[in-house]
């Protein structure tokens, strides 16, 4: 794993140091790869009736707060992807406990330094997923003079279902609050609050396009990575208001806040099968997750269609996707090889609305535009899995020399990563962080073209 070079404590030096944060005193580890700080909260606990709340200020701390391990984790379902093993992906799944709307930071130094700032959102369907899985791991990043940020946030009916008495999207305006905390509080740990550089995948990345279009999020970042996001895939309100009708009447209560405050989060977790497979098509609107998940933004307008409202004219951008997203979708679970429905699904899912978005991004915006396309096949299943969903991952955190990535049944499967990937991959992101340009041509409407990536 990972962790062993850290696990030999008589090969590695480790101290705690203590920094000052403005809620009060933390303590984390220094080791080879720099210090990091865990569990750090950005809001209060959202128990009970807070569940639907937006995310409050945290009261801070007397003391020195630990900060050597991971917090809980937001309720969440297991997920099944059949002989593939995602739990580098996914985590530990649900781990209980209040405080979990936390950041984990992993820096060079807490030194006063002036170092680019990333903050990432994990991805899992707006259901699943937690800055803790191991994909996430930070050690490339604090290496290489970045200070990194990962984002734990509300997931299912306490993050993004729509009840009256509640404000819509709540897991967004969680990742809006830690950005905030990032800005008041990242220069303690070594980080530049003027050179935030938002980056998110999956779910994570359709939340980060929508920080795009939304005013709230002006002056919080000063560019955006977009990794095989949607930034069409938000429900509209007449879809979200059938999964809304659905959750209550799988419940027996009133679609209100008010109803659902005192129900517990276990009972949350039981009716999820409810949800699955319900028809989301309208007169005005397709499904634009193809059923895979109950749960999106709901916006009036798409981010796509609405990036003049926000902050998008002001960042740069890198977006892109995977060369074969939808096999995820397809070939963990077995049977006869079907190309074309995992084509249909990558184009979907994916595709579309990251064309969509960079489109419009290079239309409106007077930062940068940069597209990707990641091939690399993973050799996992057999050489099946191919460039699908998140292969991607441990590229961009430079893991991808990871045992624990290579099996058959793993990620990356049992073939060696290709010499220099990794490298290129990792070093592009911390470019674009670092000065806009992640080493290539811009995308725009004279140019429309995707820098090819292990392709």
């Amino acid at each position: 794993m990972h962790s062993q070079q850290a696990e030999r404590g008589h090969r590695v030096h480790r101290v705690h140091p203590v920094v000052e944060t403005p809620a009060g005193a933390v303590r984390g580890v220094r080791d080879g790869s720099g210090e990091r700080y865990r569990a750090l909260p950005y809001a209060a606990a959202p128990t009970g009736a807070g569940r639907f709340a937006p995310p409050a200020p945290h009261p801070g701390w007397s003391g020195v707060r630990d900060g050597t391990r991971p917090s809980p984790t937001a309720p969440q379902p297991a997920r099944d992807f059949g002989r593939l093993d995602m739990t580098p992906y996914f985590g530990p799944g649900w781990v209980p406990g209040e405080e979990y709307l936390t950041v984990d930071v992993h820096t060079p130094a807490a030194d006063g330094g002036r170092r680019p700032v990333m903050v990432f959102v994990h991805g899992g369907g707006f259901v699943t997923g937690a800055n803790r899985a191991a994909l996430y791991d930070g050690s490339a990043f604090a290496r290489d003079g970045v200070v990194l940020a990962t984002v734990n946030y509300r997931l299912g009916i306490p993050g993004f279902l729509d009840l009256a008495g509640a404000p819509a999207n709540r897991g967004l305006l969680d990742v809006l609050a830690a950005l905030g905390w990032v800005r008041d509080t990242i220069a303690v740990f070594g980080g530049d609050p003027g050179n935030v550089t938002v980056f998110g995948q999956s779910a994570g990345a359709t939340l980060v396009g929508a920080l795009l279009a939304s005013p709230q999020a002006a002056g919080l970042f000063r560019r955006a990575i977009v990794q095989s996001g949607n930034g069409t895939g938000a429900f509209t309100p007449e879809q979200a208001g059938r999964v809304t009708a659905a959750a209550a009447a799988a419940l027996g209560v009133a679609p209100t806040a008010e109803a659902f405050a005192p129900i517990p989060d276990e009972r949350f977790l039981a009716i999820l099968p409810a949800l699955a497979g319900l028809d989301l098509r309208t007169s005005t609107a397709t499904d634009p997750l193809a059923g895979l998940s109950p749960f999106s933004l709901v916006l009036p307008v798409q981010p796509a269609d609405s990036l003049a409202d926000g902050p998008a004219h002001e960042v740069d951008l890198l977006i892109g996707t995977n060369s074969e997203e939808g096999r995820l979708y397809v070939v963990p679970q077995g049977g006869p090889e079907t190309p074309g429905r995992a084509a249909v699904l990558g184009h979907i899912l994916f595709e579309t609305g990251t064309t969509r978005l960079a489109q419009a991004h290079a239309r409106v915006s007077g930062g940068r535009t940069h597209r990707y396309s990641f091939g690399y096949r993973s050799t996992a299943l057999g050489s099946r899995l191919g460039a699908a969903h998140t292969v991607e991952l441990p590229f961009v955190f430079d893991i991808a020399d990871a045992p624990w990535l290579h099996a058959d049944t793993g990620l990356l499967g049992p073939d060696p990563a290709p010499a220099g990937l990794a490298a290129r991959v990792h070093g592009a992101w911390v470019a674009f962080a670092t000065t806009g340009n992640p080493g290539w041509a811009a995308y725009d409407s004279q140019h429309p073209v995707a820098e090819v990536i292990g392709g």
